[in-house]
């Protein structure tokens, strides 16, 4: 195991203090219970935002925590879910008097103790929870972490539009909604050119030989639909946009924000070449791209290998997506 670490059980707590340090205009950290906070949190008359899971997934969540997406991020160990507590102490932190919606990612570690901190929050301060979760991988229907799909890419550009309406002041229901709907109207699906060791393993989670690929895998390593011959780009984009097209499915005139993520490993020139591929397929299937987002934002350690997210768009969603955000892993308009 090659890593830039000290003692594997120190990662997270090392990497939350050199996060601290490298942001303070955007963030705080909340050390011993392992939170990232916006700095100016709460704020008064809007509605709190959090989101959080197991760390390895940079610059998912803490990375977007800032004004326009989130107001707190709970970071679990590697791969793990934070534990309720955590999740507890953020809701009461960013309530600023207007609720606070749970972005959950569908694992059923995150689900479950969100469920449990929603409860606790509202016995305990009286707080107003509510929670959507995300579940747009196409790749499988149940994973060794979940029950259904799991919750993947579109929990990115789901951050950013309802964290610009929070930003606008609208009400938890009206932030809940839109965020269930962003949810309904995106899918993903992602694939893996090796695996990723977690530190506190020391070896890869899986192992793929030099001319083999896996499709559909998850954000953990966990299997996908199926392991082939590794493939050139433009057979790759095919075997990740045709399931994420039919899905939904998406329609000749349909606008969307397309989304090609990278897994950690993978350098850009290689994701641009994988973004190229993808925007041929949607013209050719009278999609329309609003806009773009290409780039390592929902990683799985050192993984190499990438995803694909569509999300089907209106007016309002691209007017969201456009509005400013000022966070450490995206940033626009501010």
């Amino acid at each position: 195991m090659k890593k830039l670490i000290n003692d594997p059980a120190d990662v997270v707590s090392e990497a939350l203090r050199g996060i601290a340090l490298a942001h303070p205009d955007h963030v705080r950290v909340d050390h011993e219970n392992r939170i990232v906070y916006r700095k100016d949190a709460p704020r008064s008359g809007k509605v709190g935002l959090i989101s959080g899971g197991g760390s390895g997934h940079e610059p998912m969540h803490g990375g977007f925590v800032g004004p326009g997406m989130l107001d707190a991020a709970c970071a679990g160990e590697v791969f793990t879910s934070p534990v309720p507590d955590q999740m507890m102490a953020a809701t009461k932190e960013v309530d600023g008097g207007a609720g606070v919606l749970h972005i959950v990612k569908n694992y059923t570690g995150d689900v479950m103790n969100f469920e449990m901190a929603a409860e606790l929050a509202a016995a305990e301060a009286g707080t107003e929870v509510l929670s959507v979760v995300t579940d747009d991988d196409v790749a499988v229907q149940d994973s060794l972490y979940t029950a259904g799909r799991r919750g993947v890419g579109v929990t990115v550009l789901l951050e950013k539009i309802v964290g610009a309406a929070a930003e606008e002041g609208r009400p938890l229901q009206e932030v809940a909604d839109l965020a269930k709907k962003v949810n309904a109207q995106g899918r993903s699906m992602g694939m893996a050119l090796t695996s990723c060791t977690v530190p506190a393993a020391g070896k890869p989670t899986f192992e793929l030989a030099e001319n083999e690929m896996e499709v559909g895998i998850g954000i953990h390593g966990e299997p996908g639909r199926q392991r082939l011959p590794l493939a050139p780009a433009k057979d790759v984009a095919a075997l990740l946009v045709d399931p994420v097209l039919q899905d939904l499915p998406y329609q000749q005139g349909d606008s969307v924000i397309a989304f090609v993520n990278g897994m950690g490993g993978t350098p850009l020139i290689e994701l641009y070449v994988m973004y190229n591929e993808v925007r041929q397929l949607l013209d050719a299937a009278g999609i329309t791209v609003a806009r773009s987002l290409v780039g390592n934002y929902i990683t799985s350690l050192e993984m190499a290998g990438c995803s694909v997210t569509l999300l089907k768009v209106d007016d309002e969603l691209v007017r969201l997506w456009d509005a400013p955000v000022n966070t450490p892993g995206l940033r626009w308009g501010a």
